[in-house]
């Protein structure tokens, strides 16, 4: 072989093993972003879910306020009408 060919070969191989190296670090790194951002996601879903949760709690509470409101507001008018009548 003409050493031509022979330093193409070589400078072709360590021009592929170059490319293959580079090319595993960028994923690499591309899987460590994705990553993170996948658990800063997940926390940004659970403290959502969290927060859906605390409003659906508070809205099935209000009836119930709203009904004791009423009780007491219908007993103080009571105890006035009473307070009048002595």
């Amino acid at each position: 072989m003409s050493e031509a060919i022979i330093v193409a070969l070589i400078t072709g191989g360590l021009s592929l093993a170059g490319i293959i190296y580079s090319s595993n670090r960028t994923a690499q790194a591309m899987d460590s972003k994705l990553d993170k951002q996948q658990a800063v996601m997940e926390t940004k879903l659970d403290d959502l879910t969290r927060e859906v949760r605390e409003h659906n709690n508070f809205a099935k509470r209000m009836p119930v306020v709203e009904e004791q409101i009423k009780v007491i507001n219908h007993r103080i008018g009571d105890l006035e009408e009473f307070h009048k009548g002595t």
